[in-house]
């Protein structure tokens, strides 16, 4: 099984608030969703059902015939249930938990967030797949200005819908779908992790289940989807996003912009505010890296064909390597501004 990678040297980053709050007022769920022109009253009455049902139910159902990763990962349900095993030789040793088995009270979720754009013909299909995944028992979908049916689509599916009144980009959808997902958190029980999605992988949303197992184990803080290759015309910037992460943080990646990914209330918290388009990827893995977060990549059988014709996918990959390019340019000048605080520093704080 892959290793979840932690940087040499870096302790866990403590001082994250992890309250669950959005970083700003843009990405307020009450300012998301309240929008009388919208179908505002039509969002929170499915909430607050959408609530009474998660409430009322503690098991997910089964994905009869997914594959599992090809890693050989636990199934949820085993890696809720069992106590954490004997650590692989050089893995970061994984936090301790309880040696009994959880109680349903303390039993591990997840919330899918799916920030979605005209996504009409898909989100529905894809709603549906998620709901399969052990494990995830809240699907919230962020509308992010469609000018479609998305929101009926995917309310009709059975999702949790919060809208935004015009198109604020993905860093913004995920951040509402995060603090929404904070707010029906229920006090004295464990946050739910996240679990990143694409609006338009339909049927085939239901092939990220491996992302989860990781993430209930403790054996790593984030997990991202590892797909088959396929021709994207985006290697350059693969190429320079996985050389700028080997820099900052000593790690690797084979699939530094892969947007499919599961990750702790806590590493949510420590990435945020998010990078701007593209650039939340390798920003995500750069920053969770240097705070000492364990990051694992995990195979996944999927092949991700994002919709648009020619030309509308030419401009994506033109403004995504602006946004990749941005958010490392932003990191490296980090780094920087750090190692000349380390330089800086009295010996004695340096040492802490």
């Amino acid at each position: 099984m892959p290793r979840p990678f932690r940087a040499l040297g870096v302790e866990r980053d403590t001082s994250v608030p992890a309250s669950g709050q959005a970083p700003d007022e843009a990405t307020r769920p009450a300012d998301a969703a309240a929008e009388p022109d919208h179908g505002a009253d039509e969002v929170a009455e499915a909430a607050d059902e959408e609530a009474l049902r998660a409430e009322g139910s503690s098991s997910v159902p089964s994905v009869g015939g997914t594959r599992a990763a090809a890693s050989g990962a636990p199934s949820s349900s085993d890696a809720e249930s069992a106590p954490a095993g004997p650590a692989a030789p050089g893995a970061s040793p994984a936090p301790a938990g309880p040696s009994a088995p959880r109680s349903s009270r303390d039993r591990a979720r997840v919330a899918a967030i799916i920030p979605a754009k005209d996504e009409a013909r898909r989100i529905a299909a894809t709603v549906r797949a998620v709901r399969a995944i052990p494990g995830v028992d809240l699907i919230l979908v962020v509308d992010d200005g469609s000018e479609d049916d998305t929101q009926h689509a995917a309310r009709e599916a059975g999702a949790v819908v919060v809208r935004h009144s015009h198109n604020r980009g993905r860093a913004a959808a995920l951040e509402t779908g995060a603090a929404v997902v904070a707010m029906r958190d229920v006090p004295g029980r464990p946050p739910r992790s996240l679990l990143l999605l694409a609006a338009d992988l339909a049927e085939a949303a239901v092939n990220v289940a491996p992302l989860i197992p990781p993430i209930f184990a403790g054996t790593a803080d984030m997990t991202v989807a590892l797909l088959p290759p396929a021709p994207t015309g985006r290697g350059m910037v693969v190429g320079a996003a996985r050389r700028a992460i080997a820099q900052l943080t000593g790690w690797t990646p084979d699939a530094p912009l892969s947007p499919l990914r599961c990750l702790t209330r806590a590493a949510f918290e420590a990435a945020t505010p998010l990078a701007h388009g593209a650039g939340i990827e390798p920003a995500m893995t750069i920053d969770l890296l240097r705070r000492g977060f364990r990051v694992l990549e995990v195979p996944i059988e999927l092949r991700h064909h994002p919709a648009g014709g020619a030309l509308r996918n030419q401009v994506r990959r033109v403004a995504g390597a602006r946004d990749v390019e941005l958010a490392i340019n932003a990191r490296r000048m980090g780094a920087a501004a750090d190692a000349v605080r380390d330089r800086l520093a009295p010996p004695a704080r340096r040492g802490r």
